[in-house]
């Protein structure tokens, strides 16, 4: 009578509850000692006090835990689901947290299991686990229940199948999951975000003043290089205009002493020639001075009668009017 479901108890999943713990291991717990002193004559009220006391979690084929007989006798009284939600909000004592957890993964339906438990991923406190070789390991709550939502046997029992939560969604029975740290996420992507677009708004200001920089330089290359450029060709033609202005002053130096030497050499020669003209005066006899001058006035007397008239007809009638003893014409 102790080992049987409860009357009153609603059939899991078209089967007496306490047959989704597999029978091998269900009879070990019969025998168990904790199972025979500590859970016999628990109710729903009661059964919390004992789960209190948990320190570890696990199945147990060989030596069953107490989590596991914990199990079966919720299993066996079968709690009403206010009493297992309140388990499973349970901050405080981490182990009745997950032990209302195991019970809704066996129990409840595909919408109250990822309800329920997909909250419990932002509990990271540690849990002492007992291996299947006795030993005993450390995970987390988050860990658990991750095994609970995406594995098939957890605890030395095999879990029933449940639907996947895209299904669901796209059913319509489940919204979008909204993870607790993604508010903790959209600070930290909006002040990734802010410095982000701060290194910006300074990689752009650098750029700025280093385009601003570049241009200057390149402003300065430039007028320096026509200033350069415009220097040498000033220079350039300075030094032309000093060589043109240096070979203007030799040429002149050249041609005044050329045409020194030409004034000085005619003055020579006309002084040669007059001095000869004086010695050939002073030395010439009479009658021959008398000669020239007869040929001066000859030759005067032959200008004034117009034979020497450049227009050849004039000259001639000059000659013939010189024969008749008349005028010349000056025309």
């Amino acid at each position: 009578m102790a080992n049987r479901t409860d009357p009153r108890a609603k059939s899991i999943r078209g089967t007496d509850p306490q047959n989704l713990v597999e029978k091998i291991l269900r009879t070990k717990i019969y025998q168990n000692t904790y199972w025979k002193q500590q859970c016999f004559g628990l109710t729903a009220e009661t059964l919390v006090d004992k789960a209190m006391e948990l320190d570890h979690v696990g199945g147990g084929t060989r030596n069953p835990t107490p989590f596991m007989c914990l199990v079966t006798k919720m299993l066996q009284i079968q709690p009403e689901k206010e009493i297992v939600v309140e388990f499973i909000k349970e901050e405080q004592y981490k182990y009745v947290r997950v032990l209302g957890a195991f019970y809704l993964r066996l129990t409840g339906t595909d919408v109250d299991v990822y309800r329920y438990l997909e909250p419990l991923y932002n509990d990271f406190r540690k849990l002492r686990q007992k291996l299947a070789d006795g030993k005993f390991a450390l995970t987390r709550v988050d860990v658990f229940v991750d095994e609970l939502l995406t594995k098939d046997y957890s605890c030395d029992i095999v879990l029933p199948p449940i639907k996947k939560r895209w299904t669901l969604e796209c059913l319509g029975s489940l919204e979008p999951r909204r993870s607790a740290l993604e508010d903790d996420f959209d600070e930290e992507l909006q002040k990734d975000e802010d410095d982000h677009q701060s290194e910006n708004c300074l990689d752009i200001a650098k750029d700025y003043v280093r385009e601003r920089d570049r241009d200057r330089r390149r402003r300065d290359h430039s007028h320096n290089k026509y200033k350069h450029r415009d220097y040498d060709r000033d220079s350039e033609r300075k030094q032309e205009l000093d060589r043109d202005r240096h070979q203007h002053h030799h040429r002149g130096d050249r041609e005044y002493k050329r045409e020194r030497e030409l004034r000085r050499h005619s003055r020579s020669r006309s002084r040669s020639r007059d001095g000869k003209d004086n010695r050939h005066r002073r030395h010439a006899s009479p009658s021959s001075r008398d000669e020239t001058k007869k040929k001066k006035k000859e030759k005067k007397e032959k200008k004034d009668d117009g034979t020497d008239h450049p227009d050849p007809e004039i000259s001639e009638a000059n000659r013939l009017r010189a024969s008749l003893g008349l005028k010349p014409l000056k025309l």
